[in-house]
């Protein structure tokens, strides 16, 4: 099996497929690196795709220091793939957890990105909910621990932004869970305390966002609620993205809808690669009138 090591000692399972192009994929937190296979076999036809488990996912190392997991270390371990691999930059798609990874890396690394997909991003993100997500973060570690993983398994994947996919795809669904259900217990609970419940809110990263000019495509379901305003708010502040919502989806959107996502992140990378991807001028004014001006001025 193929690893990197990360610089804090860590050790990162990936595989590679394809030429071209880099397209690195990010997980979710209840997806590994086989919740991609619909996207890796569609796109290692033109890119050269690499997909990976995120630390506290074997055949990822699990290491048993809570201090080794956070926001951060998520988004160098993406700089860790791409190091190993020789890769200089890569367009690098991200669902939910995920999502925040590739975005963080193209605030942080906007020279190793040559283009961000942000998908299904924003649980917890809004200031007024933030302190209830950080809540059930911890009742989620709490219930791991004191459940088999099979019984997890059914709680997390039958979760309201998940019967989308149960009810259209119920063997895809399947599948889904039981690759929840193999996940490593320790793993799960140090990721959900460190990763998912410390990172910061999407809304105190404004400034950054603003200053944001890697093209970036933001996709989310229009079922999967809690992400509809962050995908909105992302939208406005960052000058080079565009707003993809897929009707009557929820949070697993690329599994739950791979032709829909698979064709919407294709035609965004076509438009990057061929250098017509837009930026706007301005950050988009929610106070503009039809006439193009703000309240400040009518």
């Amino acid at each position: 099996m193929p690893y990197t090591t990360t610089d804090d000692g860590v050790k990162l399972f990936y595989e590679e497929e394809g030429e071209g192009e880099t397209l690195v994929f990010v997980h979710e937190f209840a997806g590994d690196y086989r919740s991609w296979e619909p996207q890796i076999r569609f796109f290692s036809r033109r890119y050269h795709c690499i997909v990976y488990n995120a630390r506290g996912y074997p055949p990822s190392d699990v290491p048993e220091d809570n201090k080794l997991y956070s926001q951060d270390r998520a988004r160098l371990d993406i700089l860790a793939i791409l190091d190993h691999c020789g890769v200089e930059k890569a367009h690098v798609c991200g669902l939910s957890m995920g999502g925040f990874a590739a975005l963080h890396f193209g605030l942080h690394h906007p020279d190793r990105a040559l283009s961000l997909v942000v998908g299904g991003c924003g649980y917890g993100a809004e200031k007024d909910r933030q302190e209830q997500f950080r809540e059930e973060a911890e009742t989620s570690a709490a219930f791991i621990e004191q459940s088999s993983s099979d019984e997890f398994a059914k709680h997390y994947s039958e979760g309201p932004t998940r019967v989308q996919f149960m009810n259209k795809d119920p063997r895809g669904w399947t599948e889904f869970r039981t690759q929840l259900a193999e996940h490593s217990a320790q793993g799960s609970v140090l990721t959900m305390r460190g990763v998912q419940a410390r990172r910061p809110s999407l809304f105190d990263l404004e400034p950054q966002m603003k200053e944001l000019m890697v093209p970036t495509l933001i996709i989310t379901g229009d079922e999967d609620e809690p992400c509809l305003v962050p995908g909105i708010f992302m939208k406005r502040l960052i000058r080079s993205s565009a707003l993809v919502i897929l009707p009557n989806s929820g949070h697993t959107i690329n599994l739950e809808e791979p032709d829909a996502f698979n064709n919407s992140v294709d035609q965004f990378l076509t438009q990057v690669k061929s250098g017509r991807w837009p930026v706007r001028e301005t950050s988009t004014d929610p106070e503009a009138s039809i006439l193009g001006m703000n309240s400040a001025s009518d």
